[in-house]
C-alpha cells in the first residue's frame, strides 16, 4: 500500500469562487483515476491549535495506491496530467508526503 498525500497552498488574492473551482473542477477531476484505492479531498481540519499541527495550506490531497506501481499510473494518467496543466497557475506551493507499507525495514 502507498499513500500519497499532497498540501496545495494556493497564491494569495484568488477569489472564494476560484478556490471553490480549485477544488470542484479540479481536485475532485481526479477521483475517477482508475489507479486509486480511495482518494480524499479536504481543508485544514478546524482542530484545536498545536504545536505540531500545520494548518497553513488550503487544500490536501490522500491517495491510496496498492503499490508503486498504481502510483506511477496515477502521476501519467491523463487525468492527472490534464490537472496539472489546468490548475498549476493556482499554486505557489505543492508538498507531497509519500508512505510506503511495502518498503523494508
Amino acid at each position: 500500500m502507498l499513500v500519497h498525500t499532497v498540501f496545495f497552498y494556493l497564491k494569495p488574492g484568488l477569489t472564494p469562487a476560484q478556490c471553490e473551482e480549485f477544488r470542484r473542477d479540479g481536485l475532485e477531476s481526479l477521483r475517477p483515476i482508475s489507479s486509486l484505492v480511495a482518494y480524499y479531498v479536504g481543508r485544514p481540519a478546524t482542530t484545536p491549535p498545536r504545536a505540531v499541527v500545520d494548518a497553513s495550506y488550503d487544500f490536501a490531497i490522500t491517495c491510496v495506491f496498492a503499490d508503486l506501481a498504481a502510483h506511477d499510473a496515477y502521476q501519467a494518467d491523463p487525468l492527472h496530467l490534464a490537472f496539472v496543466a489546468q490548475f498549476k497557475d493556482r499554486w505557489q506551493r505543492v508538498q507531497i508526503y509519500d508512505a510506503d507499507d511495502a518498503r523494508p525495514a
